[in-house]
């Protein structure tokens, strides 16, 4: 009888220890995605108004696959755990050399970006516009964005031809381009899914981190 209960007891510690070998290695393959790294990452960072520049940063995220991010919402520890970033805003204050958007990121261009050293980032830039209504300031904010954040000595990505807009002037022209993309949902909206997707792909290829 003793030799019997010897031999259970033995099975019984035997089938333990398997089982706690099992876990134990089960866990050693899961614990690492519990872990977030930055590496090659993006953030899309965003601030609207309307609605408008939120649809657009929607469409972008459906192609990178990253959740978008209200700039008031972001810590500055997160914009520098990315390794490449995408912002967009809308143009409300036309005419104006400084705080063109109307938004969030009217503040945090002035108080916040000036303290931050993001010269190793890469950067493209997205803005919303209405060409009808606004043809002499279209979407001037995505050109506020574009050389802030190139002169804290960003790489930055994206330029746009302007082939397929009908406006006057606008402060995110550059060399005869537009410096990011720039979308119209006020009377283009439909082409703006398509834009966004071109504009990924193009992204890509310029070395975006994606």
């Amino acid at each position: 009888e003793n030799l019997v209960t010897l031999k259970f007891n033995m099975m019984i510690a035997t089938a333990v220890l398997a089982l706690a070998g099992s876990a134990h290695g089960f866990a050693g393959v899961a614990q690492p995605r519990s872990f977030a790294t930055s590496l090659n990452s993006v953030g899309i960072y965003y601030s609207s108004s309307t609605g408008n520049t939120e649809t657009v940063a929607g469409y972008i995220s459906e192609e990178i696959g990253v959740d978008i991010v209200d700039i008031s919402d972001a810590s500055d520890e997160e914009i520098l755990a990315h390794d490449g970033l995408i912002v967009g805003a809308p143009t409300w204050n036309t005419g104006e050399d400084e705080q063109r958007s109307g938004t969030s990121w009217d503040d945090w261009l002035y108080d916040t970006l000036p303290d931050l050293d993001i010269g190793d980032k890469k950067v493209a830039v997205f803005g919303c516009g209405d060409q009808a209504s606004y043809s002499d300031n279209f979407a001037d904010a995505a050109g506020e964005l574009h050389d802030l954040f190139s002169a804290k000595g960003c790489t930055m990505l994206g330029m746009t031809s302007t082939d397929g807009y009908e406006h006057d002037d606008s402060k995110a022209m550059k060399d005869g381009k537009f410096v990011g993309a720039i979308f119209d949902e006020d009377n283009q909206y439909e082409l703006s899914e398509d834009r966004a997707k071109a504009w990924v792909a193009q992204l890509k290829k310029e070395g975006m981190p994606l």
